[in-house]
């Protein structure tokens, strides 16, 4: 590992904690799970399948948030003439030198019985004439390996199956065992000085807990929010990774941002507010939809042996720079010679979705451009979970588990999110010691108060809009030193409070983290590569075919890079 690179003092110290009032009651379980999406579910009915006694923390409800959007599906090695092999060197491939290979090997062979484990929880899958499951075919791959659901539904359809099956444990668990404290907010993780014990948090109605537990599990999906043009949900505002670091947690490679390359340039007169990006799936283009200019010409021609398929690292780049040449805000997908029955029966919600903002994809070209869309960095860990820190584990888009190096291979990230979800649920099922149990109530006398610390702050909710604004301008798809330092002293300079007023405090405060770490990450690593971008490094460098890891410190950010494998 080399030393932290200077000058980190000119770095934003992003929050070591965030302040609130007193916790006015308190609890205690086995296992707290952070986030209900694919990783988080699938994690709760293996612990409850156990008998272990689980609290699911989520700011929605149960199955909202990003993996029910997902429209793609599972890529999984399960079609004639698919091999294993295939899949690896493929995610290799995209993950541009910088994926763990015991990860993606791992990944590829436990994904065709996670299918069938997913069929056994009563998923419905899409299926061929033939009655055997249909396999759709998307960028970076080179065989059809896409598992899918409604055409374009599959995300939809995996939340589903495993809300119902979690719905059905809990309802048979003895009483207490399951607790589901949904519109509640973690605020910070708590520890003993040796390892995590448990979460702050508020709850729907305002007040501040505290929760001990023998593990911590955080599934709470990606960072999209922190950017202005994102195709996340509106909870995706990087807790899992904001926590882990105010907790002395390691994170790794959050310069790669991965940006979408087809989705929605919404025409103005049907732009509603707060509209979120419209992602067009890749699914489409590998059914035969192709980019192209206002002119019809070919944007991908001669870019890749792989044209409209490439992985997207290579489809964003090459649409950003058609829009910069060109001044447009959007180029087109044409997808009107796939025909009306593939629309229907392949994409019936994308087609939904496009008309209803003005759009017939039938009959004409979607106006697209880029969008942030996952993060391929996170916290540092296995693909069981395990993190740097005892008693804290991470699992899906939250973490960095090796698989997605500097840049994702399409629909692999849904079906990393229930492999890893699955395992941390039946390690921490075999292996965790039961927490001692103890009454919950009130953990201090009187009316709730502000305790000072001065290692921490919180940043107002009324700053989202513009650390949003900042982070797109200055850590998009292509980056500069100077655009990068503009934005860390925008957020250095941003007025802060003495402690979170509210949920949406709290949620500002992480979105100001992850603009921090992913600016600090992005000037750190002096090269292009994958899903990061440097206008003034525009190539690759042998010498940067390592990780970047970031600490939160006694004085403020840390980092450093660490070999592969080690």
């Amino acid at each position: 590992m080399t030393s932290a690179r200077e000058p980190l003092a000119d770095l934003p110290r992003p929050a070591g904690r965030i302040p609130t009032t007193t916790p006015v009651w308190s609890d205690e379980t086995d296992v707290i799970l952070v986030g209900t999406g694919a990783a988080g579910l699938a994690a709760a009915v293996r612990l409850l399948d156990a008998g272990r006694r689980v609290t699911v923390i989520t700011k929605t409800e149960p199955g909202d948030g990003s993996t029910a959007w997902a429209q793609g599906g599972l890529a999984a090695v399960i079609g004639t003439g698919d091999t294993v092999d295939s899949h690896i060197e493929d995610t290799l491939v995209a993950g541009v030198g910088l994926c763990e290979r015991g990860a993606v090997t791992e990944l590829v062979n436990a994904a065709p019985p996670m299918i069938r484990r997913l069929i056994d929880l009563g998923a419905h899958f899409d299926l061929d004439r033939d009655g055997r499951i249909a396999l759709g075919l998307e960028g970076g791959h080179h065989a059809r390996r896409i598992v899918h659901a409604g055409g374009d539904a599959s995300g939809a359809e995996v939340a589903r199956t495993l809300a119902a099956a979690l719905a059905t444990r809990a309802e048979s668990a003895p009483s207490g065992d399951f607790r589901l404290r949904a519109g509640s907010t973690v605020v910070d993780l708590r520890s003993d000085g040796r390892r995590v014990t448990g979460v702050r948090l508020i709850d729907r109605d305002g007040a501040v807990g505290e929760i001990v537990a023998s593990a911590v599990v955080l599934a709470t999906g990606g960072i999209g929010q922190a950017w202005d043009a994102t195709t996340n949900p509106a909870t995706a505002t990087g807790d899992g990774l904001a926590l882990a670091i105010r907790a002395g947690a390691l994170l790794r490679d959050v310069e790669f941002t991965q940006f979408h390359p087809t989705v929605l340039a919404v025409p103005e007169a049907f732009r509603r507010p707060g509209d979120r990006g419209v992602l067009i799936s890749e699914a489409v283009r590998g059914e035969g939809a192709v980019l192209v200019d206002r002119n019809g010409e070919l944007i991908m021609k001669g870019r890749h042996p792989l044209a409209d398929l490439a992985p997207r690292d290579v489809v964003s780049a090459a649409i950003h720079e058609r829009l910069m040449a060109s001044g447009d805000d959007h180029l087109f997908l044409d997808g009107t010679g796939l025909g009306q029955r593939v629309w229907r029966e392949h994409f019936p919600s994308i087609l939904m979705l496009c008309r209803a903002r003005g759009v017939d994809p039938i009959a004409e070209p979607i106006p697209i451009r880029p969008a942030e869309h996952y993060s391929c960095g996170g916290v540092l860990a296995t693909l069981d979970g395990r993190t740097s820190m005892p008693g804290l584990y991470a699992v899906g888009e939250t973490a960095s588990t090796g698989v997605q190096g500097a840049n994702r291979l399409a629909s692999n990230s849904l079906t990393e999110a229930l492999i890893a979800g699955d395992r941390v649920g039946s390690r921490l099922a075999a292996r965790l010691p039961t927490a001692q149990r103890r009454a919950g109530g009130l953990t201090g006398p009187g009316a709730p108060e502000v305790v000072p610390d001065d290692r921490g702050y919180a940043i107002a909710a009324e700053h989202r809009g513009s650390i949003a604004t900042a982070v797109g301008a200055g850590a998009g798809i292509l980056r500069d030193e100077a655009g990068l330092g503009v934005l860390l002293k925008s957020l250095d300079g941003m007025p802060v409070l003495d402690h979170a007023r509210s949920a949406a405090d709290v949620e500002a405060t992480n979105l100001h983290t992850i603009g921090s770490v992913v600016a600090a990450a992005a000037l750190h690593r002096t090269e292009s590569r994958g899903c990061h971008r440097r206008s003034d490094h525009p190539q690759p460098q042998r010498r940067w075919e390592r990780h970047t890891l970031l600490r939160l410190g006694p004085d403020g950010l840390e980092i450093s890079t660490q070999r592969k494998g080690s």
